[in-house]
This record gives structure tokens, sequence and C-alpha cells, in this order.
């Protein structure tokens, strides 16, 4: 099974996503259009990408969302599923929904993943950060990724800057890990092909320079983590750079990672992060609801089993485990014969006479 978790959607058309400005925040917002429009030329393009990625070997993909700064009741919709409703159903891959927030210096206030927009982040099944700060970094490694409802599983990188805006602490890396998060890196960048224009990520290069800046910052990302908590995504807009699970997997061997955990990237690990990323609708992202499951073998061999009456007086517990009673030696047994009893007693008083013959002398 091989996964990409990072295929970016269409830009959406009759809908803005403009931030109100400084004088308008203590104004009334203004009525927009609401409805996501998605044009036949970007559902085709989308559907060539999915036809690609099935010819390439993957079986499951995730389409991706990107939010600015924070997720805002007021300005916030759902542009996945009206175009999951659009696409053509495939019996050989999977569907999944991912929501990804950029993180700047407005973000460090709230990221907007609280309780009360909980019911904004239900329909997604994975939940991405994308910090560009220090502090926005040290807030998703520390306070996101923890087991909640609201928990982030992945924190994706901006590879293709000149340099990453904050150092990768090893604290602040082993926290995440310790919380079954992962990171991120997306191979566009090492081909130099067309990201995804939505992240809006100030100062990304593009062309040859974007490219060293991949590699180099990808080395990091590799060299701090180990080759632990790792997954690798397209993010291409472009069907030309998509490729092959095994072509990526001897893609990132050059940054220093083994090849049993490059194989790992793009199938085992992304595996494990959807699995975990269902329990975000379970109790603190721990236990779900249990369901007793009869194997079929057991069932067809005693069909009476499940339909055995239940008495109504169940035995108490000591009619259930008798208890063992001590047997008394001066009874006598159901097994003991009237020879066996005239033996004893014969035995009982040579006993008594040796004891008196001794107290007389």
């Amino acid at each position: 099974m091989h996964i990409d978790l990072n295929v970016p959607i269409p830009q959406l058309q009759g809908q803005s996503f403009a931030s109100l400005s400084k004088k308008a925040k203590g104004k009334q917002p203004q009525t927009q259009n609401t409805d996501v429009i998605y044009s036949p030329a970007q559902i085709t393009a989308l559907e060539a990408r999915v036809d690609a990625l099935q010819h390439l070997g993957y079986t499951v993909i995730a389409f991706n969302q990107v939010v600015q700064k924070k997720i805002d009741p007021k300005t916030h919709i759902n542009a996945l599923d009206p175009l999951l409703a659009r696409l053509r159903k495939r019996q050989e891959i999977a569907y999944v929904k991912r929501l990804t927030i950029v993180l700047d210096e407005d973000s460090e206030k709230g990221f907007g993943l609280t309780t009360g927009n909980a019911s904004l982040v239900a329909p997604y099944d994975i939940i991405a950060l994308v910090p560009t700060t220090a502090t926005s970094f040290s807030l998703a490694c520390l306070t996101h990724t923890q087991p909640s409802n609201l928990t982030a599983h992945i924190i994706s990188l901006p590879l293709t800057l000149p340099r990453l805006p904050f150092n990768l602490k090893h604290t602040l890396v082993r926290s995440v890990l310790k919380n079954g998060a992962v990171f991120e890196i997306t191979y566009v960048g090492a081909l130099g092909g067309e990201a995804d224009s939505s992240l809006g990520v100030a100062g990304t290069e593009s062309g040859s320079s974007a490219k060293r800046n991949w590699w180099a910052a990808a080395r990091e990302v590799v060299r701090v983590t180990k080759g632990k908590g790792i997954i690798v995504s397209s993010g291409s807009v472009a069907q030309t750079d998509l490729r092959a699970p095994k072509d990526i997997g001897n893609l990132i061997t050059f940054l220093g990672l083994a090849q049993n955990l490059a194989h790992e990237a793009s199938s085992k690990t992304p595996q494990k992060l959807v699995l975990r990323a269902q329990t975000r609708k379970t109790y603190r992202a721990i236990l779900s609801e249990p369901k007793l499951v009869i194997p079929e073998d057991i069932a067809q061999s005693d069909p009476t089993a499940e339909e055995a009456p239940v008495p109504d007086n169940p035995p108490s517990p000591s009619s259930a485990h008798p208890t063992v009673q001590k047997s008394n030696p001066k009874k006598r047994t159901l097994d003991e014969t009237p020879n066996d009893k005239d033996a004893r007693n014969k035995k009982k008083k040579r006993s008594k006479g040796a004891g008196g013959g001794e107290g007389d002398s």
C-alpha cells in the first residue's frame, strides 16, 4: 500500500478568501458568495492527476485544502465535500480529506483549533500545520500534536525557503514523535516543479535555487529526526511532476535515509498516520466503542450457543462453586466395612495398653 497525503485541489471560483482590513474589523462583514464552484477544466485536470497516481501504484490519496493564518468560522468553507461529489468513484483507490493551516505571526495568538470550531474540523480526516515562525513551530509541536479531537497529525515544513525560519530543536522534534505526529517532506521541491500556490509562504523560491534550498533543508530534517516519523508526499499541481513510490524512495535515500525507512516513508508511516487520525472522533483520541465479534467457525460449530436461554434466577456464587469440607476421621466413611471398623478398634486398644504399661513401670 502506497499513500500520497498531499494532493492540492484547484483554486476556488466565486469565493473570496481575502481577510478583512484593519478598518473593517469592527464593522459587519459583507455577505460573500459561499457557493463552491469548480470549472469543468479544473475537474478534468484533477481527474487526470488521480488517474496518474493510480497508475503509479498509489492506493490512498489525500486532497489538501489550505487555510491561511487560522480557522475563521465566519469565512471558512468546506471545499472538499463538493469536490469529492463531482469526482469519479474508483474502487482501487481511497480518498482522504486533509486540512492544512499556514501559520504566521498573526497565528501565534491562536490557530482556530478550539472546541468552538470542532464542528468545522470534524469533516476532515487529517489536520496539518505549516509553521513559518519560531513561535508557531513551538506551539504546533508542543500543544497541537497532543491527542484530542483537534489534534494535528502532520507538521509540514517550507523546504524551498532560502533557510528555515526556525531551528529544529531536538526537544520539539521528540515531542512531535512521542505524540504520534510526523514531519512531511514534499518531493516537488526536489524536482523544481510547480507547488501549491495557495500555501502563500513568503520568500518561497522556484527553479534551481528552490531545489538547492530543498536539499539543504531536507537533509537537516532527516538528521534531526534520524529518519523516524517522516512521510513523503507529492504536493504537486502538475501531472508531469508525479513520481512512482520506488522512484521517491530512491530519491530520498540521498538525504541519508536508510533504504527501509525510505520505503516506509510512503507506505507504512502514512498508513499508521491515517489510522491514528481516525481516533480524533473517539474519547481523548485513545479509546473507541468496543464491539463483540464472534468468530465464524465458533458460530457455525455451535449454533445453539447464541440461542441458549438465560435462567431467570442464576445460581449464586456459593452454589456454583461449593466449598470442600474436610473429612472427619471419627465418622464412618461410605466405603468403610464392619471388618475395617473392628480392626481400627483393636488398634486403638493396643495403643492404649502400651501407654498404660509404660506408666505403671
